[in-house]
């Protein structure tokens, strides 16, 4: 369910009501009596799990430059030219 926010707009009152979708917003102040008005606020996201950490995309080796994996360790045998004389 939601969480919103609600503000009093005679004493300043600020709190926070756990409703359904369904149920009709509050309109009056459980502590003066007065006109309450609905806050709009940043939802409160929490991932969990991993992947959602900038460290879990780190290089392992601290940023030092990697060498080429793909470099061939063999090069392939140089062919002589034939001479066509």
């Amino acid at each position: 369910m939601p969480l919103y926010e609600y503000v009093c707009e005679d004493c300043g009152y600020r709190f926070e009501v756990i409703q359904k979708f369904s149920d009709e917003p509050l309109k009056v102040c459980p502590k003066c009596g007065g006109k309450l008005r609905k806050v709009l606020s940043p939802p409160s996201i929490h991932f969990k799990g991993s992947g959602w950490y900038v460290t879990d995309y780190k290089n392992k080796n601290n940023g030092t430059p990697k060498s080429p994996q793909n470099k061939p360790k063999h090069s392939p045998p140089k062919t002589k030219p034939q001479n066509s004389t």
